[in-house]
């Protein structure tokens, strides 16, 4: 009988005990084994998930992300991992050669979020972990609105570009409001010098308008100021969204200088905060699809409120004929690496039309460093970006910025050297100020009297030397 027979004529529990005693029984160095190796596996990936820089991010979860999601939930839940608390972190000091200053203020390196990414403020610290120094939160609207029907996001994955028609989707001014009071300190320290709560860095709340107010009220706008003015560092005045009908016509030269005369004046009235330095500034951010003669009477509206700064630029309405993906026909704002020319062409113009203490930053397709650096040379204080990090991950900020240095040690110069370089040739000349006829007057009298004082010590000079010659004169004759 063969072996197989013989096992198979084998009593049931003999079977079993010849199955079992086969297979290699579960000892607990065995078991101790499986536990660190899973452990370790575990550990390296968290390792990993944890490091922003991770290629991780890149090239294996926002991917999947992209083809498993569609574009308006892949952007929330991005937020929500962020908002927990359990997101990536940049680990990486920001090397010297990024700082620069802002209104006065370090500010540790150039690279922004812009609007839009944190719409209701729900992860604006897990953006700064990200190493952003400027978060802007928003648009945020006075009352909440759902902005348009979906879908509303697009997609353009061959032209490394998104069309969004979002319509200001908000929780309103009273839900973000809470957001932010909820992550002041109970005891703020000297170090709490801005709302961001981190060192050179600045939290900013992008304003919007809700759908239904009147087309040229400005009272949304000054709500906002009164609302978040003494818990951000800066307050945007976004009238350049293409999806909230009439708001762009908000940049037309009359009702533009009543906006920023109103926000001005609604700014300077507010209280001292007991966590911010100083007000908060103003800044416009402005449309890329404006002719010279439109940014030439915007540059005189911004000279002549007093306000702080511009973000050039929004969204655009234009469609370059480069673009290939289908979703090039949805109505909206596109975003991108397309949008790059368009932008810098309106910060240009725009730059030459602005003095150099007003600063401007640059928004529009910065996918590299080199395309930040292309900003900066244009005359942009700093930048922002938004489309790249959507598809490029947690890292984008910081391989930016690593792709900055490089450049800038290959020029042998710093971000601020590039800025200021930039700001002296290209900016509007500020005119000599011409001084009063009283101002006249008392330098006039500055002046005589100047000479009228080294006059009499002249004199005097003289007296001292002729009595000096006198007395020794009459020292030699009693001789």
């Amino acid at each position: 009988m063969s072996l197989f027979r013989r096992a198979h004529h084998l009593p049931l529990a003999a079977r079993r005990y010849a199955s079992t005693s086969a297979q290699p029984r579960n000892t607990p160095w065995r078991t101790g084994a499986y536990a660190a190796l899973f452990a370790l596996s575990a550990g390296t990936v968290a390792v990993y998930y944890l490091d922003a820089r991770s290629a991780l991010h890149r090239y294996v979860l926002t991917p999947l992300m992209r083809s498993a999601l569609d574009a308006e939930t892949s952007h929330k839940m991005a937020v929500k991992v962020l908002r927990s608390g359990l997101g990536p972190k940049d680990p990486v000091v920001d090397d010297p050669r990024l700082s620069f200053e802002l209104w006065g203020e370090s500010m540790s390196n150039p690279i922004g979020i812009a609007a839009g990414f944190d719409k209701d403020g729900e992860a604006i610290d897990g953006l700064y972990d990200l190493g952003f120094s400027w978060v802007e939160i928003g648009s945020v609207t006075p009352q909440p609105q759902s902005g348009n029907p979906l879908p509303r996001v697009f997609r353009l994955s061959e032209d490394d570009a998104i069309i969004n028609r979002y319509g200001f989707p908000s929780k309103g001014h009273s839900m973000v409001l809470s957001r932010l009071l909820d992550r002041i300190p109970r005891f703020p320290t000297q170090e709490s010098r801005h709302a961001s709560l981190h060192n050179g860095s600045m939290l900013a709340v992008n304003l919007g308008k809700n759908k239904e107010s009147p087309l040229d009220s400005i009272d949304d706008y000054i709500a906002g100021v009164r609302t978040f003015g003494r818990h951000v560092d800066a307050l945007v005045v976004n009238v350049s969204s293409p999806n909230t009908p009439g708001l762009r016509g908000l940049q037309n030269k009359g009702l533009l200088e009543k906006l920023l005369q109103g926000v001005s004046k609604a700014r300077d009235e507010l209280e001292p905060s007991t966590l911010i330095h100083g007000k908060p500034k103003i800044v416009l951010k402005i449309a890329p699809d404006l002719d010279d003669s439109q940014l030439a009477d915007i540059a005189i509206a911004v000279r002549e409120s007093g306000i702080d700064g511009v973000i050039v630029s929004n969204t655009t309405l234009q469609r370059p004929a480069s673009l290939k993906n289908p979703s090039k026909v949805e109505a909206g704002g596109l975003s991108g690496i397309p949008i790059k020319p368009i932008s810098l062409k309106a910060l240009r113009k725009l730059r030459s039309l602005l003095p150099a203490s007003i600063p401007i930053i640059g928004a529009g397709g910065i996918w590299t460093g080199q395309d930040a650096l292309d900003f900066a040379k244009s005359g942009a204080h700093m930048v922002q970006i938004y489309t790249s990090f959507g598809y490029n991950g947690v890292g984008t900020s910081r391989r930016i910025k690593d792709e900055l240095v490089e450049l800038l040690e290959r020029e042998g110069k710093t971000w601020d050297q590039v800025v200021k370089e930039a700001l002296n040739m290209s900016s509007l000349r500020e005119p000599e100020k011409k001084a009063s006829s009283m101002e006249q007057l008392v330098s006039e009298a500055q002046e005589l009297t100047s000479f009228l004082g080294i006059e009499q010590q002249q004199q005097g000079k003289q007296e001292d030397v002729s009595g000096v010659a006198d007395e020794a004169v009459l020292s030699a004759v009693s001789q």
